[in-house]
């Protein structure tokens, strides 16, 4: 686990339309120390037909952004195929083996999560995942208010993150959204 974020990606449907959305922090950490608090850490991919965010290293998170960015470009956008080749290189390139990231990639289809190992792990429920410090937080807030309340999922997405940081001293409460 990385003590440095927390990033939320929530895949399901919504008076009768499929989305995607995905939510981040904007803390970063040194140490014991806050260097920024708006910081970006979602983008889309694939002229925005994926949402992405990482936790860890930055330059390792954009070195895997732009691997994987590479892969869905060669796969046409293919989210299933680029994520199983992309984990397939992750695990071969000794370089890449040691970077201290992990991310979730998401469409209106499916919802990953990469680790730093080159594991691929699709959410138990299929709908939501969370890396990061904060992680934990934001999917147990996620999934109760996906569960228990009639809320629209941009709004899940938000309320998770803004417990996750009033929870975890590594995230901070100036969240940042993408939807698909």
């Amino acid at each position: 686990m990385f003590e440095a974020t927390t990033i939320l990606g929530y895949k399901g449907e919504y008076n009768g339309k499929k989305c995607a959305i995905i939510g981040g922090d904007g803390q970063v950490t040194f140490g014991n120390c806050v260097l920024k608090n708006n910081a970006t850490k979602i983008r889309t991919l694939y002229n925005g037909e994926i949402l992405s965010g990482f936790a860890g290293s930055t330059a390792d998170a954009f070195s895997l952004f732009d691997m994987f960015e590479r892969i869905l470009e060669g796969r046409k956008g293919d989210l299933v195929r680029s994520v199983l080749e992309f984990s397939k290189e992750w695990r071969k390139d000794k370089y890449l083996r040691k970077l201290e990231a992990m991310m979730i990639v998401l469409n209106t289809e499916h919802i990953y999560i990469l680790s730093g190992t080159g594991d691929v792990v699709e959410p138990e429920d299929g709908t939501i995942a969370a890396i990061g410090s904060g992680g934990n937080y934001a999917l147990s807030a996620a999934r109760a208010l996906h569960n228990y309340a009639s809320l629209p999922p941009r709004e899940i997405v938000e309320h998770s993150l803004a417990i996750a940081g009033e929870l975890c001293i590594y995230t901070n409460t100036n969240i940042k959204i993408l939807e698909l």
